[in-house]
């Protein structure tokens, strides 16, 4: 079975992802989106366009 992730995003407006299941490191918290790898770093590409950290575009 293919392992599932969730997508991950920080203060910073960062986004990663995680393996589902495992506890969220501190910072970080869920975006709503899980599934495959694949799947969850192409919701990633689709939203996260501009790389700048939060606090830099702002």
């Amino acid at each position: 079975m293919e392992t599932q992730f969730v997508v991950v995003i920080n203060h910073e407006e960062q986004y990663s992802i995680w393996p589902e299941g495992r506890e969220i490191p501190n910072g970080w918290r869920e975006a709503g989106v899980s599934g495959s790898k694949s799947d969850c770093l192409a919701h990633i590409a689709g939203v996260w366009t501009d790389l700048r950290p939060l606090s830099v575009r702002r």
